[in-house]
């Protein structure tokens, strides 16, 4: 009987918040669930486009050409322009219209020392800019670090 008077107060409590420890167990459920399904989605990306994928296709007996530019050079020179690309606040339309197509030429170059294939110079507007984020994305498989694919950094916002 003691036992029972003195469990009545707790009884009460969980009678009272039963819907907020409800609401908790159930959020907890669903982001466990959610971090799981994008665990394995990763997962899944990463066997699928795996860096081993394309680095296999590199043929490094055409890196050896004489009349070819050194790819250091051509890493140097889109780590240079790149850094450019993403800073033009304040110059002129002309400046970074130009920045952006030597970034391009660049890119085409780089690509062509790697056996990367490449739409650059057939496209236009969005589609280019596209483009240009998947052969990036190639590149920085294939292990030449550029501004734009580094983990974790953002262009600053220079309206702020």
């Amino acid at each position: 009987m003691v036992l029972a008077v003195a469990c009545l107060p707790v009884l009460i409590a969980l009678l009272f918040c039963f819907d907020e420890i409800a609401d908790r167990v159930a959020c907890g459920w669903a982001e466990w669930r959610e971090r799981r399904r994008e665990r394995r989605t990763i997962a899944r990306l990463d066997r699928s486009f795996g860096p081993d994928a394309f680095a296999l296709d590199i043929d490094l007996s055409r890196l050896d050409r004489p009349d070819r530019r050194p790819l250091e050079l051509i890493a140097a020179d889109l780590r240079r322009l790149g850094e450019h690309r993403l800073a033009a606040g304040g110059r002129s339309v002309v400046w970074h219209s130009s920045v952006i197509e030597a970034y391009d030429e660049r890119l085409r170059a780089a690509c062509r020392a790697l056996g990367i294939g490449e739409h650059l110079s057939e496209l236009t507007g969005v589609d280019r800019e596209i483009e240009r984020v998947r052969v990036e994305g190639l590149l920085a498989l294939a292990g030449l670090d550029l501004p734009t694919t580094r983990a974790g950094r953002r262009p600053r916002d220079r309206r702020a």
